[in-house]
């Protein structure tokens, strides 16, 4: 019977039939497991066995990345230590060195730091362009580009991406896509069955969901994450037993979260749109979206005081990070984006005024006010 998209979160994972039937998964809090006899032993590596060693394998991180995989509509998935080790393993599953990539340069600043940087000591190059403009990306690709990198909805400035047409222009080139789901969650996009090779996640936000953990996943083909999960595992970027099963925990209510908190920063958007003191509200207000996400980022006016207004927010945390339950507020310019060079923060637009709001279940009401009496309370 086809499941629809709360069910799957609960019931991706086939009924076990461990002799302790156990109604959660156990965690399986070990570094290694034990063999009977050596043949027991070579058994494992002629393929008759799953496990010998957390780093290699693990029920629990298995079951993350087989959860992730599920909702994604996916065939197969594994989980990593955090978001940009799932970047990583999912790049490294397509481009070797001498290959090169066309990411979108409104792209996460980690993100940014690891193509730009990294990558390039491993010989493995990055064109950074305008995805909103698709004829610059078509005049990057090269004869050794490999893949196309970009974001759902890109961070923080929350350009919905028009996946349809990266996939069409991929193709055409016979290039790879990899797209990063974490702001949008399989909750309002599955890129994967809009033709994306390879989506990735930081699972520490929404999937997660709770700011307890810190983990990534990798979902796509069958091929396609066996060469993720050898990065993966060659590398040493395993997630632990236990972040597995707590994030694999919290994805189980994903779907709670995201209609309250998507509902909740549509509000406050619209509020703050309405604010003579907000110069800009980032949204994707179109109401052809499936979907709007639980993020919304302003730029404050020039009359409003930064740091006063971010002292004056009473009970929203000053993070560095998003997608917790409760509501929270991070400054770009010194966070998330510090990496990138002075000249690409100006063309994004990524200036001291920027603040990027992740939104919580709290009361809407008591959201919107409390960014409406900070921004009050810091005019100059």
């Amino acid at each position: 019977m086809e499941k629809r998209f709360e069910t799957k979160l609960i019931h991706s994972i086939k009924k076990g039939n461990q002799p302790i039937r156990s109604k959660v998964t156990p965690i399986y809090q070990t570094s290694a497991f034990t063999f009977d006899s050596l043949e027991d032993l070579e058994g494992y590596y002629q393929g008759e066995g799953n496990y010998l060693y957390s780093r290699t394998g693990n029920p629990n991180p298995d079951e993350l990345g087989q959860m992730v995989a599920a909702i994604e509509g996916a065939p197969a998935g594994i989980s990593t230590s955090s978001g940009i080790s799932a970047i990583l393993a999912g790049v490294l599953a397509v481009v070797k060195s001498g290959d090169h990539i066309v990411a979108a340069d409104d792209v996460y600043g980690g993100t940014f730091h690891l193509l730009k940087e990294e990558l390039h000591q491993l010989g493995i190059e990055t064109t950074f362009v305008s995805f909103d403009d698709l004829l610059s990306v078509e005049k990057a690709i090269q004869s050794n580009t490999k893949l196309l990198y970009t974001e759902s909805i890109t961070n923080p400035l929350l350009r919905v991406e028009n996946l349809s047409a990266v996939v069409e222009l991929a193709k055409k080139y016979n290039v790879m896509t990899l797209v990063d789901n974490t702001f949008a969650t399989p909750f309002h996009c599955n890129p994967y069955e809009m033709g994306v090779d390879i989506v990735i996640h930081s699972a520490t936000k929404y999937i997660g969901g709770h700011s307890d953990v810190t983990s990534g996943v990798v979902v796509g083909s069958y091929e396609l994450v066996a060469k993720a999960r050898a990065k993966v595992v060659n590398l040493g970027a395993n997630v632990s037993p236990f972040e597995a099963w707590l994030t694999a925990r919290g994805l189980k209510t994903l779907a709670l979260r995201m209609k309250t908190q998507s509902l909740n920063a549509r509000k406050l958007a619209e509020a703050l749109r309405d604010n003579q003191n907000v110069a800009k509200v980032y949204y994707p207000f179109q109401e052809d979206q499936a979907g709007y996400g639980a993020m919304v980022t302003i730029e404050l006016s020039k009359i409003v005081d930064v740091s006063q207004f971010f002292t004056s927010l009473s009970w929203v945390k000053i993070v560095p990070t998003l997608a917790g339950i409760e509501t929270t507020v991070s400054h770009p310019l010194k966070t998330s984006h510090r990496a990138l060079p002075p000249e690409a923060r100006v063309a994004l637009g990524i200036t001291n005024e920027l603040v990027r709001i992740s939104v919580g279940i709290e009361h809407p009401d008591d959201i919107i006010s409390v960014f409406e009496q900070a921004i009050e309370g810091s005019l100059k």
